[in-house]
């Protein structure tokens, strides 16, 4: 599959990476009937079926590396029956992946970030 921006969120009993490349875009929108950019706008909004939240889970695990039978059997044990509030922030960060792009990663600390000096010894 193309690369596509990751998003990485635990799901299930671990974390997993999610990803909508060109091929799993094209199939979400065939499974929706809407466009990318209208399915994005009414999750974004609140306004969205509860399928193009499963769907959209599962195929961004596929996306990011999962089988499509693991992908349908996580999503029948830890998605299609679980509240809302579980499932849709993850469907609304990997939509961000594929609108925004990935999260910049914050910057490693500085190796060395002692302010002050070492002391001098006398000779």
């Amino acid at each position: 599959m193309p690369e596509a921006p990751t998003h990485r969120a635990f799901f299930g009993d671990t974390e997993r990476a999610f990803a909508l490349p060109p091929a799993m875009i094209a199939e979400l929108e065939r499974l929706s009937g809407a466009g990318i950019g209208g399915l994005c706008r009414r999750l974004f909004a609140g306004e969205f079926h509860h399928a193009h939240v499963v769907e959209t889970i599962r195929l961004g695990l596929i996306g990011g590396g999962e089988t499509p039978q693991r992908a349908a059997e996580l999503i029948a044990t830890y998605a299609t029956a679980r509240p809302l509030a579980e499932t849709y922030p993850i469907a609304v960060a990997i939509l961000e992946c594929v609108w925004f792009g990935a999260p910049a990663s914050a910057p490693a600390p500085a190796a060395d970030t002692d302010p002050l000096p070492a002391p001098e010894t006398a000779a």
